[in-house]
C-alpha cells in the first residue's frame, strides 16, 4: 500500500503523490490518466480536486525534492503557489526541515514554515519568481505592445485596464469594481483566452481584483486548465504586485499584503531589486484526507480499493475562515 493526501490551500484543491515511495514511479502517461480521473468530481475521490502535485528526488543544491502540477484536462502548469505550500510541508513533516528549495519546472524557490495563522492551521511562506511582463514569457500577440501594463483593452472588456505577468504562469490581471466582480465578465473573459485566441495563444490565467483598503485585496481567478477555483496563489502573487505597480498610493512594496479569496485568506510581500521582482506567498497548507491504495492499482488507474481517513485540519481551517473579516465582497 502507498499513501497519497488529499490537501488544500486556500481550499484549491490537490492530491500528492510521492513517486519516491513508490517501488516503481507511474510513467508520465500514468500521471496524465490519473489526474484526470482522480481530480474528476464525480468519478474521482472525494469529490475531486483542482490538480495532481507530484513530488519526486531533485539533485539540485538545496532542494528537498522536486513538485510537478498536472492540471484537471492532463495539462502541465509551470507552478502552483498554492500547491507549493502543501508540498513544502509534506517535505519539511518528511524530512524535519523548516527551510529549503522545492525545484519546480522553471527554477528552484525558497520556502520555509511560518507560524501557523491560526491554531491547527499549518502555514508556510513560499517563494513566487521568476516574473517577467515581455509579451514572448506569457506569451501574448496582437496587442499591439511588447508589455501590458495597466492599459486598456476593448477586445476583452469595455472600461477595463489589463496588466499581463508571467511569475512563470501567465496572468493577465485587472482591478474592478464591486459590480463587475460579481458580473459574468470574468467568467466570460477567462473562457474566451483559455479557447484558441488571437491573443493569447497558450490560454492565459485571468484575475479580477477588487481593493478593499490599504494593502489590502479580494481577488477572484479563473484559471487556465482549470475554470473557476477557490483560490489561485500564482494569481493572488501577479495581483500583489499589480497592485504595488498600479496603485502605489494604496500598496507597498516588502509590506505585508493580505489578499481574501473566495477560499480564504493569504499574506503576500512584493520584493523590487534593481528591476528585479519577486513575491512571497504566505498562507495554509491543510491535510484533510489521507489515502492508501495498492501500488498496482495507481498504475492501473483504479480507484475502487483506496482507503481514506480523514484528519482534524479542516475544521479547524474552517475555524479560521469564518473568524475573518472582509474574505468575501
Amino acid at each position: 500500500m502507498v499513501q497519497l493526501l488529499k490537501v488544500h490551500g486556500s481550499q484549491n484543491k490537490f492530491f500528492i503523490l510521492d513517486q519516491t515511495e513508490l517501488q516503481t514511479k507511474l510513467s508520465q502517461p500514468e500521471l496524465v490518466a490519473l489526474a484526470k480521473h482522480i481530480t474528476e468530481p464525480e468519478t474521482g475521490l472525494l469529490n475531486g480536486a483542482d490538480g495532481l502535485l507530484v513530488i519526486d528526488k531533485s539533485d539540485h543544491e538545496g532542494t528537498l525534492g522536486s513538485m510537478q502540477v498536472i492540471n484537471t484536462d492532463g495539462s502541465i502548469a509551470s507552478m502552483c503557489g498554492n500547491g507549493l505550500r502543501t508540498v513544502s510541508r509534506y517535505l519539511s513533516d518528511k524530512f524535519n526541515k523548516d527551510a529549503f528549495k522545492v525545484e519546480t519546472m522553471d527554477s528552484d524557490l525558497h520556502v520555509h514554515r511560518e507560524a501557523d495563522l491560526a491554531d491547527n492551521v499549518p502555514t508556510f511562506s513560499v517563494e513566487i519568481s521568476p516574473v517577467t511582463f515581455a509579451k514572448e514569457t506569457l506569451p501574448f500577440d496582437n496587442l499591439g505592445t511588447d508589455t501590458l501594463i495597466n492599459k486598456a483593452v476593448p477586445a476583452f472588456a469595455p472600461g477595463l485596464k489589463f496588466t499581463a505577468i508571467s511569475v512563470p504562469n501567465p496572468h493577465l490581471i485587472s482591478f474592478v469594481d464591486d459590480d463587475t466582480m460579481h458580473s459574468k465578465t470574468l467568467g466570460q473573459l477567462g473562457k474566451m483566452l483559455n479557447e484558441p485566441n488571437d491573443y493569447f495563444p497558450d490560454g492565459v490565467n485571468v484575475s479580477f481584483a477588487k481593493i478593499l483598503d490599504h494593502n489590502t485585496l479580494f481577488v477572484r481567478t479563473y484559471e487556465r486548465g482549470v475554470g473557476f477555483t477557490n483560490a489561485c496563489g500564482t494569481g493572488m502573487s501577479a495581483t500583489s504586485l499589480a497592485f504595488c505597480l498600479n496603485h502605489p498610493e494604496m500598496a507597498d512594496f516588502d509590506e505585508l499584503i493580505s489578499v481574501y479569496n473566495p477560499g480564504g485568506m493569504v499574506k503576500t510581500r512584493v520584493h523590487s531589486r534593481d528591476d528585479t521582482f519577486s513575491i512571497d506567498l504566505i498562507g495554509n497548507a491543510t491535510f484533510t484526507h489521507k489515502i492508501e491504495i495498492p501500488e498496482t492499482d495507481l498504475h492501473a488507474n483504479d480507484l475502487d480499493h483506496a482507503e481514506i481517513t480523514e484528519t482534524d485540519e479542516q475544521p479547524a481551517y474552517l475555524r479560521f475562515v469564518e473568524n475573518l473579516k472582509n474574505q468575501t465582497v
